[in-house]
Order: structure tokens, then C-alpha cells, then sequence
């Protein structure tokens, strides 16, 4: 078939570009053909947390991408349409996972779609976002109604998913294994790439920082008096993307400057195995969630795991068998690590992980995203207002 994916790709940097960028060479792998048009224009400067928007990074191979689309051109999203409907692919994939891209995405999808022939499937990472801003409803509305089915990677999306649109087909499947960040190295080269003491276990903590992944949770459930005198440090390895200080004065105050290891900046794709190489447990303490490529990584380097238990999280991470699904509060936090280390639990976790993550293949992605487009092309008749049939997993 013949396919365009709208969405974050190489040169933009982060997972959902990695993501684009992997299932592109999946596509092509099964014989699509596949291009993807990238924005030439993403986020204002003003709009963008971190330092960079870009990768220094190789580009990706085997794939075609268009750097075509600015996200607040109007001009733009018209021309760019016009271009896309002439081209008719068989699928317009657009990647959706914030509000703000929800005018650019849905003017695209409807002038596209006009030729009559191409069918626009979204994948979703979030409808309703993390950090909630007036005017996100609208937006996510507006977007929504201008597509002809879903991909979504979660219970808790396709829930949100059916508060706009219910008729539509939707497939339910889980985010792939990221793969595509080279293999893991001995615990040697990584401790000494990374200038870390060998005699010392390590929690990680890794991918950007904001107030919805509960790194504050995590800071006070790592001050319990039993995890201390441990030779046990915790590395938060990512970019902040809001102000670092809450969280240097929470480590000041329970006084564990010491014992945790902040390495703030952008991690570049071929640091990703050693800090995951290096790893004893890897840890999201989020408030809230979808799904996380966080877990992903985690799955593909073979690590246990401790997530709390928002989202979709505990939908992949089984609990007692991958790591741990605790309440978000510090207590509970705790006492799984102290659980963790005291019986030894890595050998039996990390057999868990090698054992689920088959799941997690991007052959079932392609495969959920096929599906959906046929049931574009016969859609099952039903009466106004009813529901959807019931999702698998893809």
C-alpha cells in the first residue's frame, strides 16, 4: 500500500520521532511503501522546554522523509493537504499527542481525505494530555472528527478516545519494543562510560522531566531510613523540562545529595544502552499516564521494573512477574524496592521480562494499523450513537 506518516521524525529527536522513524522501516520491511512528511517547523522556540528540538544523531535508513509541514501556518497546513490529497495514498497515518497540533493535523486530514480514496488513521499517544490547558477539548475535537479510525496504545486512550468518537474503528495495541537503540553493553563498559562506582546497585530514573511523572514521589519514597547504607543510588538521567529547583531542594532536605545521581541532559540514542545497561530496576513513579516508551526500553534491554499504577502502565508491566504496579504514594514506592533487593528478585523479574516482551513486536503494530484501515473500507453498519465492538490487543 501506499502510505504517508504526518508526525515527529528524524531530524526531530525524542520518542515519538523514534517511533515514527521505527515503524516507517517496518512498513517498508513488509514491502509499503511509506514516506514520512516531518514538520519544517515544529514548535516556536517560546513553546519548547528543553534546549534543542533536533538530533545530532545519524539518520535513519531506508526511509523517506519530507521536512514539509509548520504547525502554525495556516497557509501551510492547506498547501500541505492539497499536496498529500493529490498524492492519494492509500493511508494518511498522523501520530496525535497534543491539543496544540490538533488545527494543523485536522486541516491536513480533511483536505487529504477529499479525494475520496485515502483513509486518515491516527495513532494516539494521549486525547486528553498530561498538563490540562483551557481550550484542549476544542482542539482534540476538532482533530478528532476529521479521521476515519484509530490505533491506540492503551485502555485508558481508548476510553478517552470514545468520549469523541465511538463509531469509528478503533484497535487497541501495545507500543512496540524500542529496538532501535543498539544492543546493551557488560555492566563494566557501562559503569565506566558512564564514571559510576561499581560497588554500588542503581535505580534509574530516565527520559525527560515533568510534574506528571512523579519524580518528587520517588525522592521521598528513596529517603526511607531502610533504603540507606545500601551501596543503593538513584540516577535520574534525563532533561528537565520545567524548573530542576523543587527537586534539588527535596534531595537537600531529606539530605541525600550523596546518593542521588542527576545527569540533566537530552540523553543521545547511543547513551541509551548504558544507562539501561547499568540498571538494576528501572523506575516510573508517575501521577498520571497513558503508556510510556520508557517501559519499552526497559522491555527491549531486559530490565525489571516498578511503575505505579496510572494509565496504562499496569496493563504491560505484569505485576510479580516484569517488577512491581504500586499506588503512587512514597510508601508504597518503598517498600517495593526494600522487597526488590532484600529477596532478590532480579534473576525472577528479569525472566518475566524476557518472557513478555514477545509481546511487544512491531509486526502486531502494522498489522492493528492494516487492520483498522480495512474496517475503514467496510465499515460495520450501526445505528446512530452506538458503541464500538469490543477491542483486542492487537
Amino acid at each position: 500500500m501506499k502510505i504517508i506518516s504526518i508526525g515527529p521524525a528524524y531530524p526531530y529527536r525524542g520518542g515519538p520521532a523514534s517511533f515514527n522513524d521505527r515503524l516507517a522501516q517496518q512498513f517498508t520491511a513488509e514491502g509499503h511503501n511509506i514516506e514520512i512528511f516531518t514538520f519544517s517547523l515544529q514548535y516556536p522556540k517560546f513553546l519548547f522546554p528543553g534546549e534543542t528540538q533536533f538530533t545530532d544523531g545519524p539518520e535513519p535508513e531506508n526511509i523517506k522523509i519530507i521536512r514539509l509541514i509548520n504547525s502554525i501556518n495556516p497557509f501551510n497546513w492547506i498547501t500541505s493537504g492539497f499536496k498529500i490529497k493529490r498524492e492519494k495514498p492509500d493511508i494518511l497515518l498522523i501520530r496525535y499527542w497534543l491539543p496544540f497540533m490538533g488545527p494543523c493535523f485536522g486541516t491536513i486530514a480533511r483536505i487529504a481525505k477529499s479525494n475520496r480514496h485515502t483513509k486518515v488513521i491516527c495513532i494516539f499517544d494521549n486525547v486528553i494530555p498530561h498538563e490540562k490547558r483551557p481550550g484542549d477539548k476544542t482542539l482534540t475535537k476538532y482533530f478528532t472528527n476529521s479521521i476515519d479510525g484509530a490505533v491506540v496504545m492503551s485502555q485508558t486512550v481508548l476510553d478517552d478516545l470514545k468520549t469523541f468518537r465511538e463509531e469509528i474503528p478503533i484497535k487497541l495495541s501495545p507500543h512496540p519494543l524500542f529496538d532501535n537503540y543498539g544492543l546493551a553493553v557488560s555492566r563494566e563498559e557501562a559503569l565506566a562510560s558512564l564514571k559510576l562506582d561499581a560497588g554500588n546497585l542503581f535505580l534509574l530514573f530516565f527520559g525527560f522531566i515533568r510534574a506528571y511523572k512523579g519524580l518528587d514521589l520517588l525522592i521521598e519514597a528513596f529517603s526511607d531510613k531502610r533504603l540507606r547504607n545500601r551501596k543503593l543510588k538513584l540516577v535520574i538521567a534525563g532533561e528537565f523540562y520545567e524548573d530542576d529547583m523543587p527537586y534539588r531542594e527535596l534531595i537537600k532536605k531529606f539530605n541525600l545529595e550523596d546518593d542521588i545521581i542527576i545527569l540533566d541532559h537530552f540523553i543521545k540514542d547511543n547513551e541509551v544502552p548504558l544507562f539501561f545497561s547499568v540498571a538494576d530496576l528501572v523506575v516510573q513513579t508517575y501521577k498520571t499516564a497513558t503508556q510510556s516508551g520508557v517501559t519499552q526500553i526497559a522491555f527491549y534491554f531486559e530490565k525489571p521494573m516498578l511503575v505505579t499504577d496510572v494509565g496504562g502502565l499496569s496493563e504491560i508491566v505484569k505485576d510479580g512477574k516484569c517488577g512491581y504496579v504500586v499506588k503512587p504514594e512514597p510508601e508504597f514506592i518503598a517498600e517495593a524496592i526494600i522487597d526488590y533487593f532484600d529477596n532478590n528478585r532480579k534473576e525472577q523479574f528479569t525472566a518475566g521480562v524476557k518472557q513478555e516482551k514477545e509481546k511487544f513486536s512491531w509486526e502486531k503494530m502494522t498489522k492493528a494499523i492494516i487492520e483498522v484501515y480495512q474496517r475503514c473500507l467496510s465499515p460495520t453498519p450501526r445505528r446512530s450513537g452506538a458503541g464500538s465492538p469490543p477491542e483486542g490487543r492487537g
